[in-house]
């Protein structure tokens, strides 16, 4: 029986696959040559996380993989109705990037609370300006999206002493349902998206949104760039409606150097590495090993995302 054949989309640097060799012919492909490669394949690693290339590419003819495993939480630049209609199988990475990605919301919590931006500023203009800061213990925070990143950054702010109350799709027992979110949001100091893209979330939080903050509030997104109408937090961010946010994911990316939210006032924009620390190649290397064991062995994958609703289901990462 011939080995199966694994595709990779690639990335640089190149997946650690060392453990299947003799189990499996790997072959890899970038996002151009990927149409024409796709029929050969019995699974398809996605290492690529940031290309669309597999939404563009699968609707082809030929046979088309069994399995697809992607090294990132969301699945939106994967899914098209020819993929969520077939019968392949589609797993993400859920257990690497939650707790670094809770790590860096409480650090821009306390980056925000504690005005370190300000600090830096007057540091790097020899300007000695005392100030006052506020406390993050008996803050209240929102956290859109009540999956495991969700959850995590719960957990850890609420170890500040910040109140929190998380949102989910449904309401059921701690969690709050999306009717909930206007009211919680008007009284909050954090809002913190960390919510998957959905047709249900897709720019959401817009000027009526930022309308309902808190001018002291500051707004955080984790999750998806398409979740936020762009112009509009930046008229916010202008107009003093919002004090503050933070952008780590964006309509497009990379952010280009012409593009106005670098110079929005109160805006923290990161590239996209709120959930990247040091050897997460590796442990996404590693995850997909162990998950590629257990496909070959016939055994139940994990991570199984259900294909229409976009997300894993019993995780409510939908909003």
């Amino acid at each position: 029986m011939p080995e199966p054949v694994l595709l990779v989309l690639d990335a640089d640097p190149p997946p650690r696959l060392g453990a299947l060799t003799g189990r499996v012919r790997v072959r890899h492909t970038d996002g151009a040559g990927l149409a024409d490669a796709l029929p050969r394949a019995d699974v398809l690693l996605v290492w690529d996380f940031t290309s669309d290339a597999v939404r563009a590419a699968w609707p082809g003819g030929g046979p088309r993989p069994a399995w697809v495993h992607t090294a990132s939480a969301g699945v939106d630049r994967l899914l098209c109705p020819e993929l969520v209609d077939g019968d392949t199988v589609v797993t993400n990475a859920r257990g690497i990037f939650e707790q670094p990605m809770a790590e860096y919301v409480a650090g821009l919590v306390l980056a925000f609370a504690k005005d370190l931006p300000g600090t830096l500023e007057l540091q790097g203009r020899r300007r000695w300006r005392h100030r006052e800061t506020a406390r993050v213990a008996g803050s209240r925070a929102v956290v859109l999206g009540a999956g495991p990143v969700g959850r995590a950054i719960t957990r850890l702010l609420m170890a500040l002493g910040v109140e929190v109350a998380l949102v989910g799709r449904t309401a059921r027992r701690t969690i709050h349902g999306a009717g909930d979110l206007d009211r919680l949001a008007a009284r909050a100091d954090w809002v913190i998206c960390a919510a998957p893209l959905t047709p249900r979330t897709r720019g959401m939080f817009d000027s009526r949104f930022f309308g309902l903050m808190q001018p002291s509030a500051v707004f955080v997104n984790v999750g998806r760039g398409p979740m936020v109408v762009e112009h509009d937090l930046v008229d916010a961010l202008r107009r003093r409606w919002i004090a503050g946010a933070a952008l780590d994911v964006f309509e497009r990316e990379p952010l280009g150097p012409d593009d106005p939210l670098w110079d929005a006032p109160g805006l923290i924009v990161s590239p996209h590495m709120s959930g990247d620390v040091a050897g997460w190649r590796d442990r996404l290397g590693e995850q997909f090993v162990a998950m590629y064991e257990r496909w070959a062995a016939g055994d139940p994958l994990p991570n199984v995302v259900d294909k229409r609703l976009g997300y894993i289901p019993g995780t409510d990462q939908d909003a």
